[in-house]
């Protein structure tokens, strides 16, 4: 399991309170057309920011909201669904009030929405900033929330701030002056916000060129572009890009995804885990928010199913090692034991299958490393593989005591091995552990390397053998 409890995360942005007035409407007013709504349920929910940091405590970390609201009712409402939900509200207070967002529904349709808000002072978000250097040492992460109303028109000197203690800085950007944010750890746009910065990106290869320029121009260490049906890209200085492919969902409301990306991404990595990581569960989060209504949260349960559920046959034929890498920590961060092993696995038989199970017995994850179609035939001839290295994979990836498959092209699977750092490393044969391809890098790791028995009477090879007889 995730262990979230020790990361601390500081926010501060600009909050809002989202309020829900719904109820039946029937008939249309007499003194203008317009449906009267009969009101029978007022709810409200953190919005902005504020959701930002309930997302973090839902998740089970420990964090500290910095914004701007007034001494009136909207401002009492959002302190106590905060503190109901675990986080810790340090509010600047201002005569512009509280931002407040009142939606009218019926039948689970909006009819209008009703914006409370005023200009936030200069002096106003120079408090901000000034609070948010004198607390953001004591955190793991700061996480600066912007939708553009007021209260980070001091951002550069809270990223000063943040740099001078060497505690990283994840900003979800507005607008388009991104200079302001030059400095920071990572910048999260989405999509259309990056291309209002760089441009149109006609395919992957100019997003990639374009926030590699954006980086260096920034300073900055990374940008993580959301993509919608798309999924996310990471780009980070001196690294290779990582895409990430969405969720195939049922939609139901976008509503504070973005937040809960942002949330999840500061979450773990603020435990200790990397961007990789971090980016792979706020993309599962996402794919849980949006089948939810309106401004949600998603707990540290929630994610957990999720990942247990989707960590199994990830995708045969486009599994990248990369993608099996992040899995492979993702597992191992949760105390679970990963084991590999490798083969041609030309027309899978039940001695395949017999071996595959006892090679999954080793551990709590098992990866199969296959052979590409060229590596086959260095091993075996030109008349094989009988079966290509797709189909192979498919096969593989069905069964039930297989978890990932990852295809190599070399002779011998060792750079993917280490690559992958697993805990087990597993041979069927008359292997001695120190010949075992990989076997170095796994015990330099600190894993295990262990020779089993094939079963007698099954080989792909004979198989090949009768049917060209039976052929003759």
């Amino acid at each position: 399991m995730h262990e979230f409890t020790n990361a601390k995360v500081l926010v501060v942005g600009d909050v809002m309170l989202d309020q829900y007035w719904s109820g039946s409407a029937n008939r249309i007013s007499p003194e203008a057309p317009v449906p009267v709504v009969k009101v029978a349920k007022d709810e409200v929910r953190a919005g902005g920011a504020a959701n930002v940091a309930l997302n973090i405590a839902s998740l089970g970390a420990q964090v500290t909201l910095v914004g701007v609201v007034g001494e009136d009712e909207f401002g009492d409402k959002l302190t106590k669904v905060l503190e109901k939900d675990g986080v810790s509200p340090h509010w600047v207070l201002a005569k512009s009030g509280t931002i407040c967002k009142l939606r009218v529904l019926s039948h689970h349709q909006q009819l209008i929405r009703m914006d409370f808000e005023n200009p936030i002072a200069y002096s106003v978000a120079e408090e901000v900033a000034d609070t948010i250097s004198k607390q953001v040492a004591d955190y793991d992460v700061l996480v600066i929330s912007d939708y553009a109303k007021g209260t980070l028109q001091c951002v550069e000197l809270m990223i000063a701030a943040a740099r001078s203690h060497n505690v990283p800085i994840f900003i979800d950007p507005k607008g388009l002056d991104f200079s302001r944010y030059q400095g920071a750890t990572l910048i999260k746009p989405n999509q259309s916000e990056f291309e209002q910065i760089v441009g149109v990106c006609e395919d992957e290869a100019s997003l990639i060129a374009k926030a590699r320029t954006l980086i260096t121009d920034l300073n900055i260490q990374s940008l993580l572009v959301t993509r919608s049906e798309n999924g996310m890209a990471l780009i980070e200085k001196d690294k290779e890009p990582y895409l990430l492919k969405s969720k195939a969902q049922e939609v139901f409301d976008v509503t504070g995804a973005g937040d809960t990306v942002m949330a999840t991404l500061a979450t773990v990595f603020a435990s200790g885990n990397n961007l990789r990581n971090a980016m792979h569960c706020a993309n599962e989060a996402a794919s849980i928010v949006v089948r939810k209504v309106g401004t949600s949260t998603v707990s540290k349960a929630e994610l957990e199913q999720q990942l247990k559920a989707d960590m199994r046959h990830q995708g045969f034929s486009s599994m990248k090692v990369e993608e099996v890498k992040t899995l492979v920590e993702l597992a191992q961060a949760k105390g679970e034991k990963v084991v590999i092993t490798n083969g041609c696995f030309d027309i899978l038989h039940s001695g395949h299958v017999r071996y595959l199970n006892e090679a999954a017995k080793q551990g709590d994850r098992l990866i199969v490393a296959v052979n590409s179609d060229e590596s086959v035939k260095i091993l075996k001839g030109d008349s094989r593989p009988v079966v290509g290295l797709e189909s192979r994979m498919e096969l593989l990836s069905a069964l039930s005591c297989v978890d990932w498959v990852v295809p190599f092209n070399e002779e011998t699977p060792e750079a993917l091995i280490c690559a992958l750092a697993p805990d087990v490393l597993v041979k069927g044969g008359d292997y001695k552990p120190e010949d075992i391809a990989g076997s170095k890098c796994v015990w330099d790791n600190g894993g295990e390397v262990k020779v089993l028995s094939f079963w007698d009477g099954y080989s792909t090879t004979k198989l090949v053998e009768k049917i060209q007889e039976t052929q003759a």
